[in-house]
């Protein structure tokens, strides 16, 4: 049940009778009354003017001449009312039409890009004949997030089948490969070997897509403690010391020791490794990647400084999105999901910090985890003084 349903199954019965009603007394004086510049409910005893001033959602109502008799201050602040008038033109309509046939209505809105400030892109709207002298009684829902995260949950989910389906249909055709070639050795090997790699990216797909999943969950951190940022890199690095090496690529740790954060272990050396293993898949062979640990105005730094190919300028806004690929056909071929940087963000972001990126293409990449640091908790000296000029350079290039 929204909010506006069940604002709906109150408002109308016990307050807004309340304000018609003094609405419609004000009218029938006989001596002329002059209308306020911004109709307020201060009029009201003061218990019902505060519930209504301070429900999240817009509230209206709005005499037989569109002039508005009432309005609380989220219906100001949403753009719905200014003064006596109701300002968007659709919300307008509406009410002649629920004044004229006299039934109650409930829409969505797509409001106009054009308008001034920062407005809702959409809005839910509920309308309410109340009484016999043609009075309207509206309210109105921002719902521009909640179309947003439709939107988002529409996109994943195909963007989820469209992933699943390459790996799987690989794996369908290679199966009738092998068929085929069950009296050549050689073919078997390599079709099996082929089969294995996609079972591979299939499972750390469906790995990362559950991970995502539980980041993105009612209670992000479970059992938080106190980490020692030290535990956390050198794990992450061993984890990536097989892939680099085989590629002949070398990871230096270098800066600040015995530094701790509070949060999970797990999602953080999750999260290191998912940007040491970036570096890694986007590095050239025979090159370096280093990984640095600094504090910084009450926050811990962990940066991950590569050789690679770079990132494009158009790139850099989108590369923390989930599925987004800068270069699919590469992240393709190093067995990438495309959803490694997603789950870096969500971790900085369920442990209050956040991560960042500078690049130039043809110039390497630098990201940075930058979460709370533990207060109380003095760091000790650096590991390698060679790692933090050079990360030093690159966070002077990207100023």
């Amino acid at each position: 049940m929204t909010v506006v349903e069940v604002l709906v199954g109150l408002v109308p019965g016990v307050l807004l009778g309340v304000l018609v009603c003094l609405a419609v007394s004000r009218r029938r004086r006989p001596e002329p009354v002059a209308r306020p510049p911004a109709p307020q409910p201060a009029a009201l005893p003061p218990s019902s003017a505060d519930v209504i001033d301070a429900l999240p959602v817009a509230l209206a109502v709005i005499d037989a001449e569109d002039a508005v008799v009432l309005a609380n201050r989220s219906a100001g602040e949403l753009g719905v009312v200014h003064g006596t008038r109701l300002l968007v033109a659709e919300l307008r309509r509406l009410v002649r039409d629920v004044r004229r046939t006299g039934d109650a209505q409930e829409v969505e809105v797509e409001l106009s890009a054009s308008r001034l400030g920062r407005f809702p892109e959409a809005v839910r709207v509920r309308l309410v004949p109340v009484g016999a002298q043609g009075h309207v009684a509206l309210l109105v829902e921002d719902v521009t997030e909640a179309r947003r995260v439709e939107a988002v949950r529409r996109d994943f989910v195909a963007n989820v089948s469209h992933e699943l389906k390459t790996p799987v249909g690989a794996m369908a055709l290679l199966s009738e490969a092998l068929q085929d070639a069950s009296h050549d050795p050689e073919a078997v090997r390599r079709f099996a070997g082929r089969v294995q790699h996609e079972a591979g990216r299939l499972a750390r797909l469906v790995q990362e897509i559950i991970d995502l999943s539980r980041l993105q969950g009612a209670d992000p951190l479970p059992q938080a403690t106190v980490v020692p940022v030290d535990h956390v890199v050198a794990e992450a690095v061993d984890r990536a010391r097989t892939s680099a090496a085989a590629v002949g690529i070398k990871i230096v740790r270098g800066g600040q020791r015995n530094l701790t954060v509070e949060g999970s272990e797990s999602q953080l050396v999750t999260a290191v490794g998912n940007l040491i293993e970036n570096a890694v898949h986007y590095s050239p062979e025979r090159t370096r990647v280093s990984v640095a640990v600094r504090r910084r105005d009450g926050a811990v730094e962990i940066t991950v400084t590569d050789e690679g190919i770079g990132i494009a300028e158009k790139d850099l806004e989108r590369v923390f999105e989930r599925f987004y690929r800068a270069d699919p056909a590469r992240s393709r071929a190093t067995g990438g999901t495309g959803l490694g940087l997603a789950i870096v963000k969500h971790v900085a972001t369920n442990h209050g910090g956040e991560v960042s990126v500078w690049s130039v293409e043809g110039s390497g990449s630098t990201f940075t985890l930058r979460l709370p640091a533990l207060a109380g908790t003095r760091p000790g000296p650096a590991r390698d003084a060679r790692e933090r000029d050079a990360h030093e350079r690159h966070k002077g290039d990207a100023a």
